[in-house]
């Protein structure tokens, strides 16, 4: 039988372990044919969910759990998880259960038929705010066109990926990460199915505007350059501008002689000037600084334990290579 890993990064989520599990659960009971491995991640909680996933390991030998050395946050704990996921497939959601567990038959029906990333697009979103929902469709339009990549809109982290989907995702190892797209880079057979998103169970959200934000600048930088084309745009039509308006400058001061005045015009074009300049130094330093983090070569992450047992402060893909040659 095959055997599929139901990956759950947890941050701070004690309030829905619990319910994500049990619902879970009861949806694996109706699937037959399959071994399943529940692996939790745990990204550096403050609360109990270490505790919570332990206890469900205890009673429950198919619950796997890595826990990182500290919270790195959920695209570097989804790369952390893919590491040590053993299945044929896997299955990512989230455990606020805005992702329903309900999907996983139709996500295996669609895998079993040669689709190798079942992504599940959002038809509606319950329980968000339509600045969110504005934001976000505004979001997804820019990032696609200003990349030649194909962007699934409305979509989050909830998906099935084929072994050697997840595969090809471990092997892009970049410390900015947007999953998201990395998972259209990637390419390979996609299906897509629609679902309702529902509210959280409970607790509140850790993506508050400033993470979103994050998010979204690190999804631009990450998959193109056009910010940097557009300043080089803007700067070459500023700089036509400035030139003609320097010779209609000198053309009226030889026709009309040199007059007092022009106070006004002057500073605007040198805040506009001015203003253009600090945005274009500001994109640079952008793409200037995720050069400079890919530079140090540092690990993704590190583990602190897992499944109980603590483990070496080695690379995260030696630690992967080990297991699976071992």
């Amino acid at each position: 039988m095959k055997l599929v890993t139901i990956l759950i990064p947890a941050y701070n989520e004690e309030a829905v372990l619990n319910p994500c599990y049990q619902r879970t659960v009861q949806v694996l009971r109706s699937l037959t044919g399959y071994y399943f491995e529940l692996l939790f991640v745990n990204d550096g909680s403050q609360d109990d969910t270490l505790t919570i996933i332990r206890s469900l390991r205890r009673l429950d030998p198919r619950v796997a759990f890595v826990n990182l050395s500290r919270n790195f946050g959920k695209e570097i704990a989804m790369i952390a998880g893919l590491d040590y996921a053993q299945g044929d497939a896997v299955i990512l959601m989230d455990a606020d259960l805005q992702d329903p567990p309900e999907l996983i038959p139709e996500l295996l029906k669609y895998w079993e038929q040669g689709y190798d990333d079942v992504y599940a697009r959002r038809r509606s979103r319950n329980g968000e705010s339509w600045l969110k929902k504005v934001t976000s469709a505004r979001f997804y339009r820019l990032l696609q066109k200003t990349t030649r990549i194909p962007l699934q809109a409305d979509t989050g982290d909830f998906r099935l990926l084929d072994r050697r989907a997840v595969q090809a995702v471990r092997r892009l190892r970049e410390t900015q990460r947007y999953t998201k797209g990395m998972f259209s880079w990637i390419g390979f057979n996609k299906k897509e199915i629609l679902f309702d998103r529902e509210p959280r169970a409970a607790g509140s959200s850790k993506w508050h505007y400033p993470k979103l934000i994050n998010l979204a600048i690190e999804g631009i930088t990450s998959f193109t350059v056009a910010p940097l084309r557009l300043s080089s745009i803007a700067g070459s039509f500023v700089s036509l501008f400035a030139f003609l308006y320097m010779l209609f400058i000198i053309v009226r001061t030889l026709l009309f002689g040199n007059r007092v005045g022009g106070y006004a015009s002057l500073m605007a074009v040198i805040l506009f000037l001015g203003g253009i300049q600090l945005l274009s130094i500001g994109l640079i330093g952008e793409y200037l600084g995720r050069v400079f983090n890919e530079t140090k070569h540092r690990p993704l992450y590190f583990v602190d334990e897992f499944n109980g047992e603590k483990v070496e402060a080695s690379t995260p893909r030696q630690e992967t290579i080990r297991r699976e040659t071992s």
